[in-house]
């Protein structure tokens, strides 16, 4: 199933029909329309209703085949299912994070290596108030006597 240039459909794309998805994953079709009940998963579906499943809905039925067949409930699944797309929400952002942080150490990196080579300029003396510490001399001790 190759699409214009040989490149097949991406991983999101529903083209699997419940029966192929049902053999692709060794679970029975009903399992499949029950784990959908439960919002474990959600295929995409067609002008008349019928559900598509994609290659990420295929890993995914495995998964949670496999997680049910070592034992855990399906209760368990979806706890353990919401983790890992915690995990990867988690994952996404640091990465995000990371990049920005590249972008601003090469900013500032650029920026010194600019400010090397141009002359200072000081800048005009600021309107705003300026925020003094009291000098050692003006702090008050205040002493209590304490009854005995």
């Amino acid at each position: 199933m190759s699409q214009g240039h040989g490149v097949g459909p991406g991983p999101d794309v529903p083209i699997y029909v419940i029966s192929v998805a049902a053999e692709l994953t060794g679970l029975h079709p009903q399992t499949l329309r029950t784990y959908e009940r439960m919002g474990l998963i959600t295929p995409g579906r067609t002008g008349g209703g019928g559900r598509r499943y994609s290659a990420r809905d295929i890993d995914l039925l495995r998964s949670i085949a496999e997680l049910t067949a070592s034992g855990i409930g399906i209760e368990g699944v979806r706890r353990i299912l919401e983790l890992e797309n915690q995990v990867g929400a988690l994952a996404a952002r640091n990465a995000e994070l990371q990049a920005e942080l590249d972008a601003t150490r090469e900013v500032m990196r650029q920026s010194r290596t600019t400010a090397n080579d141009i002359k200072t300029v000081p800048l005009p003396p600021s309107r705003l108030p300026a925020l003094r510490r009291p000098a050692p001399s003006q702090a008050v001790v205040v002493w209590r006597r304490g009854s005995h």
